[in-house]
């Protein structure tokens, strides 16, 4: 069964947006953080993306910007397979990506069953408090960052249930990201 992982970056303060969406404060070049993105971004596997994420993410992976400042990872983020998450969007014109229009826990209960490696969701804040509340997420990856923001927005917005997960590695870096792996506990763990 292919796992469905969360990985993104929170403030100190518990945001994984400002208060206005934005998500740059989340992105520190530093030498030892470069190499850990790239050598994630080379796990493969399939991203799984709400409409507010896809369009940010298609504003910058496909340019030769993000090709001249991340060149392992913009490879990689233009050809792994994406699921998109609309209701508006009529279509998605990103390289290998499906649009899909309803029912997110349906389908990644589908896509889940079948062959392949992990899919990961990369923000999308609205589809991870949806599907935690399914019990359909397996693993959450943070990275905390070293900001506190004041305002913004959290993932878990609006879930009606106290998620419980395990702590499975942390890695701090030498600009002050520290990286926390939890899996999801089972009823009986």
């Amino acid at each position: 069964m292919r796992k469905l992982i969360v990985f993104n970056s929170i403030s100190l303060d518990g945001y994984f947006t400002d208060g206005h969406g934005a998500m740059d404060w989340a992105h520190s070049q530093d030498p030892e953080w470069n190499a850990f993105v790239a050598d994630n971004a080379k796990g493969g596997g399939m991203l799984v993306l709400g409409r507010v994420t896809y369009d940010l993410m298609i504003q910058f992976w496909p340019t030769p910007m993000a090709a001249q400042i991340a060149p392992v990872v913009a490879e990689r983020m233009n050809a792994m397979p994406k699921v998109v998450f609309s209701r508006t969007l009529e279509t998605a014109s990103w390289n290998n990506t499906e649009l899909v229009k309803s029912g997110p826990a349906a389908k990644l209960r589908e896509l889940k069953q079948q062959p392949g490696n992990h899919m990961t969701i990369l923000g999308s804040g609205n589809l991870v408090a949806q599907l935690a509340e399914e019990n359909l997420i397996d693993e959450y990856q943070f990275v905390i960052v070293p900001v506190m923001l004041g305002a913004g927005r959290t993932m878990f917005e609006g879930i009606a249930n106290r998620l419980n997960v395990k702590l499975t590695r942390s890695q701090a870096f030498g600009n002050g990201n520290v990286f926390l792996r939890y899996e999801q506990k089972t009823l009986a763990g």
